[in-house]
């Protein structure tokens, strides 16, 4: 139900070589492109499904996991990390204006 993509796991351990591994939270951001599954460093809740795996701890809201499980931490060269889950999120959804480019993104 949680995985980690092996080009995922090779940047982290990139990211980490020589370092403490924090655990990485998985949450709903929103911003110009509508809202989207992210990725930070952060501090475990009480209320986190908490997932280790290849030697990282990732951290899921409880809520949020049973909305959006399975889910994938992938990497991709072009667009850096992503999350793949069950959630369908609307398109276009967000909008320029949310971003203080005064609508006008093109």
């Amino acid at each position: 139900m949680f995985t980690l993509q092996p080009a995922a796991k090779a940047q982290l351990d990139e990211h980490f070589g020589g370092k403490d591994k924090e655990p990485i939270r998985i949450y709903l951001a929103s911003g110009c492109g509508g809202p989207r599954l992210g990725l930070a460093l952060d501090e475990q809740k009480d209320t986190d499904q908490i997932f280790d795996v290849d030697g990282y701890s990732f951290l899921v809201e409880g809520a949020l996991f049973e909305q959006a499980k399975p889910m994938t931490v992938l990497f991709d060269q072009n667009v850096g990390f992503t999350v793949e889950s069950s959630m369908v999120f609307p398109e276009g959804e967000g909008g320029c204006s949310s971003c203080g480019c005064g609508g006008s993104c093109g």
